[in-house]
């Protein structure tokens, strides 16, 4: 949206300076931070357009609260510029309606000029019982590939060092014509010149399953990042069965085991959700041992928060607050100490990185995609330096520049 009003002559500047003012929510995991983002926007006293993620259910409380403002769902974000005129001249008007447009290959303001987010798919397959997703963003949806190759190689020829592939679920892609069709697209975008990695977004088991072999023969080229995103959400199976997750813990663990075979030192990153409905102590405690036995580099830990609309919302047995809040507690000290120790393998290790971020000091990535942490007061940024691990964190590493 902010390329697309940039092309069209106006102007991104910080909220205080705005004539205007775009909120882009999510809603995924509630409407709170929506509301308090909305409550803070309102008074700066500006023109406001609430754009994202917007669930049917919401939008007669969020309308209540913005009465002039213009509304904008994601699935017309080609329309910004429309939007943002007819607010200039005090219209209200609300563009809700679900399309399947190829939103990509749109001009874009990137707030990390190293890194080109490549987006290739938009909607879900699947219908978990606790996802507000589906509801919003519709069916399963895969861009083209023309369209996504021709993305990618613009993002190179803006000096991009890194490419993430991104969607709700990477795996899914092309299923809704009948096949997998992402080992057959990321061979395509690995073959691109250039001297750049790929970071695969997240993939659900379900959908991977049926290209494992292939996947696997993907992970191995030196262009791919050694990181593998794939939610777990719980450690029992009549739990993921509620949840409506179309495979079971011992899928999960195959997975797991075939990478971890297969790609020596690769980062897993996994998610939970705690105090499901009906979730009991003892199927909280599978959780427990399944996260103590594959050991993940990052836990994505998440309270269970009824969306309207979904199953899990009307069903029996809802988990009280106090319950699901201790349960997360207790899963991010283990996964703290488990993040400790894995971090720990790594002290000493010598190689090339990637810097891709600039914070206080620089983050750069080896090929696990460990962040590592640098102090130079050289510009690194987009640049591949040679380090040294010498100290190590539960979430990073700090490194030391050398010749090697």
């Amino acid at each position: 949206m902010a390329g697309l009003l940039k092309k069209a002559g106006f102007k991104i500047v910080k909220k205080e300076n705005a004539d205007m003012i775009i909120l882009n929510i999510c809603t995924v995991k509630g409407n709170k931070k929506a509301f308090d983002v909305i409550e803070e926007a309102k008074k700066l006293n500006k023109k406001i357009i609430l754009a994202g993620c917007i669930p049917k259910e919401s939008y007669k409380e969020f309308r209540k609260i913005l009465p002039d403002a213009c509304f904008i769902s994601t699935h017309n974000i080609k329309n910004i510029v429309e939007i943002v005129e007819e607010a200039r001249n005090d219209s209200v008007i609300d563009l809700m309606t679900h399309s399947n447009d190829v939103k990509i290959n749109l001009p874009k303001i990137r707030h990390n000029k190293h890194i080109g987010i490549v987006p290739i798919l938009s909607g879900c397959n699947n219908k978990c019982s606790y996802c507000s997703v589906k509801l919003v963003k519709g069916e399963l949806f895969s861009f083209p590939k023309e369209n996504i190759i021709r993305e990618a190689e613009k993002c190179l020829r803006d000096r991009c060092r890194e490419l993430w592939i991104t969607s709700m679920d990477n795996a899914a892609y092309g299923m809704e014509l009948g096949k997998p069709m992402l080992p057959d697209l990321l061979k395509n975008v690995l073959k691109i010149q250039g001297d750049f990695k790929v970071r695969l977004g997240m993939m659900n088991p379900s959908n991977l399953l049926p290209i494992l072999d292939e996947m696997i023969e993907i992970y191995k080229h030196d262009k791919m990042y050694k990181f593998l995103h794939i939610p777990v959400q719980s450690g029992n199976n009549e739990i993921l069965k509620s949840m409506n997750r179309k495979y079971k813990v011992e899928e999960f663990l195959k997975i797991i085991d075939v990478f971890e075979s297969e790609i020596p030192d690769i980062t897993i990153s996994t998610d939970i959700i705690c105090g499901f409905p009906g979730e009991t102590d003892e199927q909280f405690e599978e959780s427990v041992d399944l996260i103590k036995e594959i050991k993940p580099d990052i836990l994505n830990i998440s309270r269970f928060i009824p969306r309207s609309r979904t199953r899990a919302y009307y069903m029996e047995n809802q988990i009280h607050g106090n319950i699901t809040k201790e349960r997360s507690r207790i899963l991010t000290d283990i996964h703290n100490n488990i993040s400790r120790l894995n971090n720990e393998k790594w002290r000493g290790w010598k190689g090339e990185v990637m810097v891709s971020e600039k914070k206080e000091d620089w983050v750069a990535r080896n090929y696990a995609y460990k962040p590592i942490v640098i102090k130079s007061s050289e510009d690194l940024l987009g640049k591949e330096v040679k380090v040294k691990v010498i100290k190590t964190y539960p979430h990073y590493l700090i490194g030391e520049i050398i010749n090697i």
